[in-house]
């Protein structure tokens, strides 16, 4: 006897519908303009992202699937950080990119793109890209989630209530350490962040 078992995370996984049920068609707008905007533009001076998920595109709901266009001009880095939601393939258009992931023995698998290339980040990984070139890097993801969320690793252990003692055990370092990566996350006067890089 053989069986078989299916796990599914969103609505569009489970069921037999091309739409949400709770989705109609005189509230649809089955267009997004957000990336318009980068036609013409001047490249940026550090790393940019710019996400469609459900939360700007409401018709992705229960699709299972949403964007970001990533530019990275030279010697910038997209940080190290995860989607817990969702696998991210990665499509690089324009220049070079390293690209790397910890699996799940904590070996760092990384590569560099070029143009043309694909990577996939599996879904929750620690992942980060890096543009070592010269040239800018473009580059455009889809991740398999209409909000795949990420969380940014730094921030999500610096930019917390987590005690100082207890970060410093942790990565084996003292506490004015943790102090001098805290006052470089976290802008003076702002306090510390209750979901800090969640987005």
């Amino acid at each position: 006897m053989v069986s078989q078992v299916v796990y599914a995370s969103e609505t569009d996984l489970k069921v037999d519908s091309v739409l949400s049920p709770n989705f109609t068609a005189v509230d649809a707008n089955f267009s997004h303009t957000t990336f318009r905007v980068l036609i013409g533009a001047d490249l940026p001076t550090a790393f940019e992202i710019m996400k469609v998920s459900e939360a700007e595109f409401p018709a992705l709901n229960a699709q299972g699937v949403s964007y970001a266009v990533q530019q990275f001009p030279s010697g910038s880095l997209n940080p190290v950080h995860s989607h817990p939601h969702a696998a991210e393939l990665i499509f690089l258009l324009i220049g070079s990119l390293e690209v790397g992931f910890v699996d799940a023995e904590n070996v760092l698998l990384f590569q560099t793109l070029q143009a043309g290339d694909l990577f996939i980040f599996p879904k929750g990984v620690v992942h980060y890209q890096y543009n070592y070139g010269q040239d800018p890097t473009f580059a455009i993801s889809a991740f398999g989630g209409a909000n795949a969320r990420t969380i940014t690793t730094p921030g999500s252990v610096f930019s917390t209530n987590i005690k100082d003692d207890i970060i410093a055990k942790s990565f084996r370092i003292d506490i004015s350490t943790v102090h001098k990566i805290k006052a470089f996350l976290i802008p003076k006067g702002q306090g510390t962040l209750k979901e800090p890089f969640l987005t």
